[in-house]
């Protein structure tokens, strides 16, 4: 599904638990037919049994799990639901003729439906009409660019409401296949850079540098806003990536409220592609107001950013920790890696004169991040003397970027 395009035939798919919400389900179908696309219905039932309702059976579905349709029917729903999730994530990334899929359902359905939605590469149309959507989705969304409609009645039956909620999203999901043909216009390539308030100078420069020949893709570093760059590499939309900022990294290991999980840079692993890193914002972690700080880092060092935001100075003992987690991660990178340390601070507030300014802290995690780290034929760690946003540190990395994307010959270690 890598560089999906929707092509003039594609087809809407129509998914949902087909023994108890066909009205519905076939209702939506009829609009999407009547607004000129053609349809597949899918049954995610979790009961085994006929399903002549819809096109694709549940048995069908469920013959996608890896361990076979018998795995997915049982008498455990919740063990049937994750199950059949998994199956249907398996059938639909598999599909040729998907221009886009939506479904409707309580939260049983948006459990079975949204799983494989995130499975789907960004910009896929996908649509979720659900009676949770009004309420925290991060579950279901994710880091995928999947529409919540709030179903506002419960989807039972059709009604002067239900009707109009389902037909506005049946012509939602019509809207954006539709205008999906033939929209991508860009032809640079694209690429994905993580910013932070405190590091905006330098991704600015280094957007600046390339944006005539790279589409530059500015990602907030915020927790879902890493997990969103990385979806993207996993979809395969970006050539590489200059990840100025890991300060979701410090959140993840101290209990930060902008951590991108365990899982931050399992993508550019996975996947091999170009990557240049740094330490941007690892002298910080994040908490909502002052108040929310936990009762254990009272005794900290806090800066109120503002009064919804209140940042922690990481210690040495974490900055070991931090680097120790990141040089396990960057050893693990097969493909071309540049990660540069800012030996002159991490942030616009950890430079001499500001608050966050403790060159011992931050000597701690670049000389765990030298100890740990393995170069490679691929893979250097680049220590320079500069400020994260100082303009030479900014050219650094753009010269270090078009070292291994463009493949120019290796310069000297500084």
């Amino acid at each position: 599904m890598h560089g999906f395009k929707a092509e003039a035939l594609a087809r809407a798919y129509v998914a949902g638990t087909f023994d108890t919400k066909a009205r519905e389900l076939l209702f939506i179908r009829d609009q999407l037919i009547e607004a000129g696309l053609s349809v597949v219905t899918v049954d995610l039932s979790t009961l085994a049994g006929p399903s002549s309702a819809a096109d694709i059976s549940s048995q069908d579905v469920a013959a996608f799990h890896p361990e076979g349709a018998a795995a997915v029917f049982s008498r455990d729903r919740g063990a049937a639901v994750t199950k059949m999730a998994e199956a249907f994530a398996h059938f639909l990334v598999g599909r040729g003729d998907l221009g886009g899929v939506i479904a409707a359902g309580g939260s049983g359905a948006t459990a079975l439906a949204t799983p494989a939605m995130r499975r789907l590469p960004v910009g896929v149309p996908k649509v979720m009409v659900s009676t949770v959507a009004s309420g925290d989705v991060r579950a279901y969304v994710g880091a995928s660019d999947i529409c919540m409609i709030y179903a506002v009645t419960d989807v039972a039956g059709l009604n002067r409401i239900s009707t109009q909620i389902l037909a506005n999203a049946a012509n939602a999901l019509a809207g954006m296949i539709g205008l999906r043909r033939g929209f991508e216009t860009i032809a640079r390539p694209a690429i994905g850079l993580t910013m932070f308030g405190v590091t905006t100078p330098c991704v600015q420069a280094v957007s600046a540098a390339l944006e005539s020949n790279y589409d530059c893709l500015v990602f907030h570093a915020t927790g879902t806003g890493g997990q969103s760059m990385e979806k993207l590499v996993d979809s395969g939309l970006l050539v590489g990536v200059i990840d100025v900022t890991t300060t979701e990294i410090a959140d993840h290991l101290m209990g930060g409220i902008l951590s991108a999980g365990e899982g931050r840079l399992d993508a550019i692993i996975q996947t091999g592609i170009p990557y240049v890193g740094s330490c941007g914002a690892l002298d910080m972690v994040n908490f909502g107001a002052k108040s929310t700080v936990p009762e254990r880092y009272a005794a900290r060092r806090l800066y109120e950013h503002n009064p919804q935001v209140t940042l922690m100075r990481t210690t040495i003992d974490e900055n070991i920790r931090i680097g120790k987690w990141m040089a396990a991660k960057l050893n693990r990178m097969e493909g071309p890696v540049r990660f540069l340390l800012p030996r002159g601070g991490l942030s616009a507030i950890g430079v001499a004169g500001m608050p966050f300014y403790d060159p011992p802290a931050d000597a701690a995690l670049f000389e765990t991040l030298r100890t740990e780290f393995r170069a490679g034929p691929q893979r250097r760690l680049i220590d320079l003397p500069w400020a994260i946003n100082d303009p030479l540190f900014a050219s650094a990395m753009v010269d270090a970027f078009l070292d291994i994307v463009e493949r120019r010959p290796l310069q000297p270690l500084p």
